[in-house]
């Protein structure tokens, strides 16, 4: 494993925007062989996942008021805000996907770094996430073109939690499966459960004191580097414009559609946005924060002209490999959602 830095004539790059999209240019553009890792720190922003609906997740009149930016990443899960306090991690791999979906394996460095620096309560739980005493401070995400993907996730250090309770509006059917009324109860800082100095350091001081260790070295010129030139600049600038800096990707469409209905299943959340015309589906969108490697829109057009019945919805719905474009979920789970 070696180390990309990702700071710009440097100094560290904390645009939320420009850094939700190192990612996609590292897996599809530079390729660097073999497996590396990247870490950095956004400005207070939302970032969303590529299926959600901004518009169900997000506080917009205090995201407005407070001028946090919204962006969308390019690979599946739920809403997460980010600010100073805040870590992102991201392994990137490229041609060897023999440990693609497997979180465990990408979370285990960063689980021996925490417990070397004190956290010995850390550990893995649930199918992506890192938690200590029974609450979360990271949770992880994959997405993979080819036999290359980027593998990584939020490492809450000291991220301030008001402005997450009050900018985030995550839907009360995901709450209540979890069994809390409240995002600050199901999420923490893992600062102070640090041993000193760590607890005392800032999120930039923390983040180089994890890296030492992730890659065993006493300090960072000893870790194998590829620092991003001017060359990879002018690609990423290229690659924003149009796409990733513009409204239309980062807000999407909120297509309005008559009936909305959502259920926190094993996978993740799952949501239909549809309208009906002579009990038909005329009009569908899925959102939720799952996570596939697949294609959603199959699904969808499936569903597209499906009698709103439980044997019209069943039978469209068991036309397509739900398994691979969208997860482990049976055809009647979701009719019955439909149906709700």
């Amino acid at each position: 494993m070696f180390f990309i830095d990702t700071s710009r004539n440097g100094k560290p790059v904390y645009n939320a925007i420009v850094n939700q999209s190192l990612d996609n240019y590292l897996v599809n553009d530079l390729k660097l062989p073999g497996h590396g890792l990247i870490m950095y720190i956004n400005n207070p922003s939302v970032i969303v996942g590529v299926h959600q609906n901004a518009y169900a997740e997000v506080n917009f009149p205090y995201l407005k008021k407070n001028n946090i930016q919204l962006v969308r990443r390019t690979s599946g899960g739920g809403a997460v805000y980010h600010d100073f306090g805040n870590l992102v991690f991201e392994n990137i791999v490229i041609d060897n996907d023999d440990h693609f979906g497997d979180y465990e394996y990408f979370a285990k460095p960063i689980v021996d770094a925490l417990h070397d620096m004190g956290a010995t309560g850390v550990e893995m739980r649930g199918r992506n996430d890192i938690v200590v005493d029974d609450k979360k401070f990271s949770g992880m995400t994959m997405f993979k073109v080819g036999h290359s993907y980027a593998a990584g996730g939020t490492l809450m250090f000291d991220l301030s939690m008001e402005t997450a309770n009050d900018v985030l509006t995550p839907e009360q059917d995901k709450l209540e499966s979890k069994g809390v009324k409240s995002v600050n109860k199901r999420i923490t800082n893992i600062k102070d459960y640090l041993d000193e100095p760590f607890k005392s350091m800032t999120a930039d001081q923390f983040k180089i004191e994890l890296l030492k260790r992730i890659f065993k070295a006493d300090k960072l010129e000893d870790i194998e580097t590829y620092t991003l030139n001017d060359h990879d600049w002018e690609i990423i600038d290229s690659r924003l414009q149009g796409k990733y800096d513009t409204d239309a990707w980062n807000y999407g469409e909120n297509p309005g559609f008559t009936n909305y209905v959502s259920k926190h299943f094993d996978i993740g959340t799952v949501a239909f946005n549809f309208s009906l015309k002579d009990n038909k589906i005329s009009d569908v969108k899925i959102y939720g924060d799952f996570i596939t490697g697949g294609d959603i829109g199959l699904i969808e057009k499936s569903l597209i002209g499906a009698e709103f019945t439980n044997d019209g919805l069943n039978a469209a719905l068991s036309k397509v490999d739900l398994e691979s474009n969208l997860g482990k979920i049976d055809a009647q789970s979701l009719t019955d959602l439909l149906l709700s």
